[in-house]
């Protein structure tokens, strides 16, 4: 991607919603982890197809609210709604890709992949505990790293993010005191630092503030050419952020026996699990009329079978093609028409 996430994440979905025109179209909303390859996506179904695929990434949070509202086509969620709460707002959910999270620093001297962190002592920065970052914790984790002496500034998302729900549900997982304190969900209470909108905000943010951390899902990484964090594992191992390691911790992703796809990731075995990994999911209502949700089911069918290719050169993992077709099946179980019928077939893939 040439054009920067900080100008696209906000900048062009404006754009892409003002431009839209006629009734075909779809509208979606929420997470802005997915947007780098749902922007790709939609830019090529629009070529293949004619139809215009608008999305406002505005965090899942504002996505869940969307779809609750009935004011999209669509919704996207880094968090996963329990399936009783899918069912008090007619809707269903279903992976698209499994995405990373991943630690990003701004320090001077300090280069991508030099600093190595675990997730205690990530808690603990957040927490506050560890305020500077030649911090004897921090030291201890980085023989040979010559750490500034700089006051650590925490950088976290001001909207209800999805990303934030993953990135606090793993640090309650490896922080007793985390999970006490602060807890889990797509906004908390943080204990200190400074918010930024989306994962373009706290990229932002992180790259401005001298001293900084934040957290964004990897394609905003690479597109901003980001200083990432190595982290330790569940298993005691130091990692990169790869596409090696983010396959590893979605291999352990077996969505046949959870209700409603319903699955977190973070944490993962393994000796190469990436320990912020999670899935990201589409949204839709089930009381739509069924010209309007097949519309979507096409789309989204386009991404499952033909998007994949560009989901992966971005860094995101692609679902294999036994959950794809999982997801499929559920489609024909969850979308009737009036007469009682699936409004998804074979003979519309």
């Amino acid at each position: 991607m040439k054009t920067s996430m900080m100008w696209s994440a906000a900048g062009l979905a404006a754009m892409l919603i003002a431009g839209s025109a006629t009734a075909k179209d779809l509208n979606g909303a929420g997470g802005t982890a997915i947007y780098p390859v749902l922007a790709k996506w939609s830019d090529a179904y629009k070529k293949a197809t004619g139809i215009a695929v608008n999305y406002q990434a505005i965090g899942s949070g504002g996505g869940i609210q969307q779809i609750t509202a009935k004011t999209v086509d669509f919704a996207n969620s880094d968090k996963p709604l329990t399936p009783a709460d899918l069912a008090k707002i007619h809707t269903v959910q279903f992976p698209a890709v499994i995405i990373s999270i991943t630690p990003v620093v701004n320090l001077p001297g300090i280069k991508p992949g030099e600093l190595t962190l675990s997730g205690p002592v990530l808690a603990d920065i957040y927490l506050g505990k560890i305020a500077d970052w030649d911090d004897p914790a921090i030291a201890k984790l980085n023989p040979g790293v010559k750490l500034p002496h700089l006051d650590i500034s925490t950088v976290h998302r001001s909207d209800g993010s999805g990303t934030t729900f993953n990135f606090t549900n793993y640090l309650g997982k490896v922080s007793p005191e985390w999970q006490q304190k602060v807890g889990s969900d797509v906004s908390v209470d943080w204990p200190n630092g400074v918010g930024g909108k989306g994962n373009a905000g706290v990229a932002s943010m992180t790259q401005q503030i001298n001293g900084s951390i934040g957290y964004v899902e990897y394609a905003y990484v690479m597109d901003n050419h980001m200083t990432y964090t190595k982290m330790i594992n569940a298993a005691g191992k130091t990692l990169d952020p790869t596409m090696d390691a983010f396959s590893t911790a979605a291999a352990n992703a077996d969505f046949s026996k959870v209700q409603d796809f319903y699955l977190i990731l973070t944490n993962q075995p393994g000796d190469k699990s990436w320990p912020i990994t999670a899935a990201t999911y589409m949204l839709m209502r089930t009381d739509y009329p069924a010209d309007r949700n097949q519309a979507v089911l096409k789309f989204l069918d386009w991404c499952l079978k033909k998007g994949q290719s560009q989901a992966a050169a971005l860094d995101y993992v692609p679902l294999p093609p036994p959950v794809v077709a999982q997801i499929e099946a559920s489609w024909a179980k969850s979308f009737k028409g009036q007469d009682g019928k699936p409004i998804w077939t074979a003979s519309l893939r």
